[in-house]
């Protein structure tokens, strides 16, 4: 399979929520929620790519060359590049169906575990959202991060003790849900969480915490004092809140703040290998990337998820090449030149 016979398949089984748009930057689906697109008119989205776009790189090729490094070690593990499919939910409610929760997860976790990287998978109002991906994660040696809702503690700690049988290598939570309105419609007791409810999470398993929504300097300190492994700083993809700033945009101060006293991911279009050689040098240890896997998944299962984390991989090293970079430690903010 080649990756445009991946799009095409795409764009027949996603249709018609979501077009498989040469740029996936949000403008077309902006407001459709149940869907694919941001909350309200999407800027929370599109923003995100309007800053990546803005950012420029510097090119220089006179160096010794000894090869690129892409491996990152997170979790006690090793991964081929510093690239994550985001957590995706809803395939019946804001897809068309085509592929079932378990379907979507195991196209995912699968795939890019064979590309030598990992998913995060996804939690939502029906129950078996979490709970059919378990089963997944368990036969994929635990190299997957499943990602919970801001439910109440109590139910938080059942599914951790779910999650802790399946030797899952971490776990996480969306904290941003909160405003999801997807959830809110249906009456989902989900909420903000306080440091002690977060320390109380992070407590309760040896498995790494990450707390996913975070927008602040202030947030990621309280992150950081809750117990937590790392942060994803995220605004759920635009879909919980308008105007908001582009992710990538707040990770100079966020890394500033909390320094590399915890690992630091984000989401937020990123579309590119440059893009994630942009957001590296802002500041990030890795990247999760969201709606672009839900397009390879739905386009071409586990082999789409393979190809497309080949193909950013492969996007990034020539990235690299083409600024001197042999490492990712070599990838930094003087790489890069920011818009004034």
């Amino acid at each position: 399979m080649t990756y445009q016979e991946m799009r095409e398949n795409a764009k027949k089984n996603m249709a018609p929520n979501c077009r498989v748009c040469k740029e996936c930057n949000g403008i077309v689906c902006k407001g459709e929620i149940p869907g694919v697109g941001a909350k309200g008119n999407g800027n929370g989205f599109t923003i995100c790519i309007d800053f990546l776009s803005s950012v420029k790189i510097k090119m220089d090729t006179i160096y010794k060359n000894e090869g690129q490094n892409t491996t990152i070690s997170l979790f006690g593990r090793s991964f081929q590049y510093p690239i994550f499919a985001a957590p995706v939910a809803g395939m019946k409610l804001n897809y068309n169906g085509a592929l079932t929760e378990a379907e979507y997860d195991a196209a995912v976790v699968f795939g890019t575990n064979k590309a030598g990287c990992a998913a995060f998978t996804g939690d939502g109002p029906q129950e078996d959202i979490f709970l059919n991906s378990l089963p997944i994660i368990k036969a994929a040696n635990g190299i997957a991060v499943p990602t919970i809702k801001p439910w109440k503690n109590e139910k938080v700690l059942d599914q951790v003790k779910m999650i802790e049988e399946t030797k899952a290598m971490a776990f996480a939570m969306d904290i941003d849900s909160a405003g999801l309105l997807n959830l809110a419609l249906m009456g989902k007791p989900v909420s903000s969480k306080s440091v002690e409810e977060l320390s109380e999470i992070s407590s309760m398993t040896k498995i790494p915490f990450i707390v996913k929504g975070v927008m602040t300097a202030s947030s990621a300190e309280k992150a950081l004092k809750s117990g937590a492994y790392g942060i994803v700083v995220s605004s759920h993809g635009g879909r919980v809140l308008a105007d908001t700033p582009a992710t990538c945009a707040m990770l100079p101060e966020i890394r500033k703040m909390v320094g590399d006293k915890l690992k630091i991911f984000v989401d937020g279009g990123i579309r590119t290998g440059a893009d994630v050689f942009k957001a590296i040098a802002l500041g990030a240890d890795a990247v999760l990337i969201g709606r672009p896997y839900a397009i390879a998944a739905f386009g071409g299962g586990e082999e789409g998820a393979e190809l497309y984390t080949k193909k950013i991989g492969a996007e990034l090293i020539e990235t690299m090449i083409m600024t001197g970079c042999k490492t990712l430690k070599d990838i930094t903010f003087e790489k890069i030149i920011m818009k004034n």
